[in-house]
């Protein structure tokens, strides 16, 4: 008998759940300055003679530990990303205590794409992004990423670490998901 060449993915059945993350080690760099500048605003409310007027100091004080932690938590709200798919939504929570969130139904999903080079170049930097030509991307390194597109026209990127096998699970999830009614001329859901 002849042989047949076998799908690799055949015998792999669609996981209910697909959870990955993406890590940026550099993130805790700036959160240290964050901290350091918060240090730098309690030590001068410290041990400062205030011989120099109350004002100057107290805006001294005030402004190093603002931006400080504008920085420590800015920063730290980036540091990783948890991506979560399951049959109904794409959930990603960023930082420790998951926000910002954004959860996205697959029911409005009409396509998921590998992307092997995601940079924060492309994006303007790091964090939460939108660029009007883009879309909306959550990007926390440099790297492989995935690209939701949606019913609207718009895309939702996230960096994330095996992309390519949440992107397959999202298109299996999205062949069990009915599309959504198309609009009536007044915009209303038959």
């Amino acid at each position: 008998m002849r042989e047949h060449a076998r799908n690799q993915y055949a015998d792999e059945r669609t996981p209910a759940v697909w959870t990955g993350r993406a890590t940026n080690r550099f993130q805790w760099v700036a959160a240290a300055a964050g901290a350091a500048c918060m240090a730098l605003g309690v030590t001068l409310a410290v041990e400062s003679a205030w011989t120099s007027g109350i004002a100057p100091l107290l805006m001294a004080v005030i402004g190093c530990v603002a931006v400080g932690l504008l920085v420590l938590f800015g920063t730290l709200a980036f540091v990783h990303v948890a991506v979560k798919v399951d049959d109904s939504a794409m959930e990603v929570r960023c930082g420790h205590i998951g926000v910002p969130r954004r959860r996205i139904l697959l029911s409005h999903v009409v396509g998921a794409d590998f992307e092997p080079s995601v940079t924060p170049r492309h994006w303007g930097g790091w964090g939460y992004r939108w660029r009007p030509e883009q879309g909306t991307a959550v990007v926390v390194r440099r790297g492989e990423g995935l690209i939701l597109r949606l019913g609207d026209g718009r895309t939702f990127t996230v960096t994330v670490d095996d992309a390519e096998s949440a992107v397959r699970v999202i298109r299996d999830h999205l062949r069990d998901v009915a599309p959504p009614p198309p609009p009536t001329p007044t915009g209303r859901p038959v």
